[in-house]
């Protein structure tokens, strides 16, 4: 008998929960839950070939999406166009949840659980991290997956 696959991982200040991967959805998108620590987000990036879009369940957020950097909080609708540049940041004092729909959704399902570390079912607190992230071993996934993640120099202001 097969283990289940888990559907928690943490990665960058962020509690990733899947509640569909792409495999449940006839490989047309993932829905995933971002738990998000203040000051904690994604970094820059770009990816072709998968549409993400944001709904702020709880919390105050800064997207920076196509050179415009923008707030919002519980409510707020943020769509990411294939290819822009993006990032969020948690700006609030207490972690922020976001709902994130990728379409078709594998290069993120491979991205998040490939350089996430995965976590126990129930979890629902963003761990404390024990040490620096692994850098050179998000970007090779990031590579693998053709995410484009930008070093602080190559990142837009």
């Amino acid at each position: 008998m097969t283990q289940p696959r888990p559907r928690i991982y943490h990665l960058l200040g962020n509690l990733l929960t899947f509640h569909a991967f792409p495999a449940d959805t006839g490989d047309r998108y993932t829905i995933v839950e971002i738990k998000t620590a203040p000051g904690a987000g994604a970094p820059p990036n770009h990816h072709a070939g998968e549409d993400e879009s944001f709904f702020v369940l709880e919390g105050e957020f800064e997207f920076f999406v196509n050179g415009e950097t923008r707030g919002v909080r519980g409510g707020d609708f943020v769509k990411v166009p294939e290819g822009a540049v993006h990032a969020f940041t948690c700006t609030g004092e207490t972690p922020g949840r976001l709902l994130c729909i990728n379409s078709p959704g594998a290069m993120h399902d491979t991205f998040f659980t490939e350089a996430g570390e995965a976590m126990p079912d129930g979890t629902a607190e963003v761990p404390k991290p024990d040490g620096p992230p692994d850098i050179p071993a998000i970007m090779a996934v990031a590579d693998k997956v053709g995410m484009t993640i930008l070093t602080p120099n190559e990142a837009p202001a």
